[in-house]
């Protein structure tokens, strides 16, 4: 390379911000890789003018559902190319999605079908969690130990759903394996039992339709469960992190552990700040379908409390918890082309593009949390969990040039969040209608452009995957 292009790209004029710092600086790239921070740099052969905004570390989107085997007719809509070119024009470079073992079936199976998946797909990098839903002593003393040391370093495990979910002695199994091997255990923490025994009632009382979701699936069993998780993690003397945290019956539960000393780690998702029961219907209609996810979203009351938790350190890591199921499909949220039960709805909604913009507009511009605490939640924090950090999540010399340059409209301008401008494979979203202030104006992967704010950029295929480490996080304490 001549001394003339010593870069083969140059950031100028950021202003970079990361989980614990802000820097007016160029910023050098050779080889996919940040190599140079300083006031200004030399010339590279390709030149990007930040004009003063700000620049974050691409989104790690640490819990998100891409092409997960689901039993038929149900499909989920997004493959790895449509939700990794969702998650780029959302300022997400890293995703994490799940590949989850089959009941009977192998967990290294589960892993080999994954990246069959994901090969040749994906336009941003990727790592995957594993579900573990039959941990047999195959699994537990062979293929778990084995998967952990190929860079396979978080699972998750379930309370709930039939096809998924563990007894406590099957849990205790599996996070006795995470403590032996420094993996980082994932909790999906609401009790089953309970939800059978209303689900039933509701039934019986002809209560079917999709707003009594959440009937069946109020705060305490999610406050039940959580409680019981902790436990487990105390008795197997192993860090926990809870997910998809809905609100302060679970809240007060880890509130409660750290108060004792425990490592229990949390995370929340864009539905319990911006969705709310009611979002499930007011009256028997079927939209309250698209927003059918576990738990479900809660009353308005409960949404500051959720804001709390990300203010003051409670939440670890901020996640989409995206699981696309088209609304007016027969292998979506119609299942066979009917209007089905909430019993027999496919849970999830899609929010992998929106994660980023709704935060950063609702707690940024709007003054809830700052820009270094936005990068921890959404970047530097789930890289640090799932073993990425620091090639993913900061903005450093040697880290990946994952970066977002951010586009904070004036005051006055917004962006009003409509489905037709997505480019997820999903025929709604949500969050329809809801304004923000501000968008990435461009997402840079390994120093490629993959969003030039108009349109997503490069070829399906480019995303590599990623090999885990064992977690960095700190201990969480009160």
């Amino acid at each position: 390379m001549s001394a003339a292009h010593a870069f083969d790209l140059v950031v100028r004029n950021a202003v970079a911000i990361t989980a614990s710092d802000e820097m007016r600086c160029d910023i050098g790239v050779r080889g996919g890789r940040i190599v140079a921070l300083a006031e200004t740099l030399g010339p590279g052969t390709h030149e990007i003018d930040a004009a003063g905004r700000w620049v974050m570390p691409g989104g790690v989107d640490a819990h998100c559902h891409l092409d997960q085997p689901m039993a038929p007719p149900t499909r989920m809509a997004d493959d790895f190319e449509t939700g990794t070119r969702s998650a780029a024009c959302g300022g997400t470079t890293t995703v994490i999605p799940f590949a989850a073992q089959i009941k009977g079936g192998s967990l290294r199976d589960a892993v080999a079908d994954y990246h069959h998946r994901a090969e040749g797909r994906a336009l941003v990098d990727y790592a995957f969690h594993l579900i573990v839903s039959d941990p047999t002593p195959e699994v537990l003393n062979v293929e778990l130990p084995a998967l952990i040391a190929e860079g396979y370093t978080s699972f998750k495990v379930y309370m709930t759903y039939d096809d998924l979910k563990l007894g406590d002695g099957q849990i205790l199994d599996v996070l006795e394996v995470a403590r032996r091997h420094g993996a980082m255990a994932m909790i999906h923490a609401e009790n089953s039992e309970c939800i059978a025994w209303l689900t039933k009632r509701l039934e019986g009382e002809g209560r079917i339709a999709p707003r009594w979701h959440a009937g069946s699936r109020p705060m305490l069993v999610e406050r039940e469960a959580t409680h019981r998780a902790i436990a487990l993690s105390e008795l197997a003397d192993v860090p926990i992190l809870i997910v998809h945290v809905s609100g302060r019956d679970a809240i007060e539960q880890i509130r409660w552990s750290r108060g004792r000393g425990l490592t229990v780690y949390a995370e929340t998702c864009p539905q319990y700040l911006f969705l709310t029961a009611d979002d499930l219907g007011i009256d028997d209609g079927y939209d309250g379908a698209k927003c059918v996810c576990s738990p479900p979203p809660r009353d308005k009351a409960n949404q500051q409390v959720v804001w709390d938790g990300l203010v003051d350190g409670l939440f670890t890591v901020f996640s989409s918890d995206h699981a696309p199921f088209r609304f007016d499909a027969p292998e979506g949220k119609k299942p066979g082309g009917k209007e089905v039960p909430f019993a027999y709805i496919p849970n999830g909604i899609p929010g992998l593009e929106t994660r980023l913009p709704l935060l950063f507009s609702a707690g940024v511009i709007d003054g809830r949390i700052t820009p270094q605490r936005f990068v921890e939640l959404t970047s530097t924090a789930p890289a640090r969990a799932y073993g990425l950090y620091p090639r993913k999540g900061t903005i450093a010399i040697g880290a990946d040039a994952d970066l977002v340059v951010w586009e904070r409209f004036a005051p006055g301008e917004e962006r009003v969040i409509r489905n037709a401008d997505l480019h997820h494979a999903v025929d709604y979203t949500p969050y329809e209608g809801i304004r923000v202030k501000g968008w990435p104006a461009l997402t840079l992967s390994r120093g490629e452009v993959v969003w030039d704010g108009r349109a997503p950029q490069g070829n399906a295929g480019r995303g590599r995957f990623l090999a885990c480490g064992l977690p960095t996080l700190a201990p969480r304490r009160r």
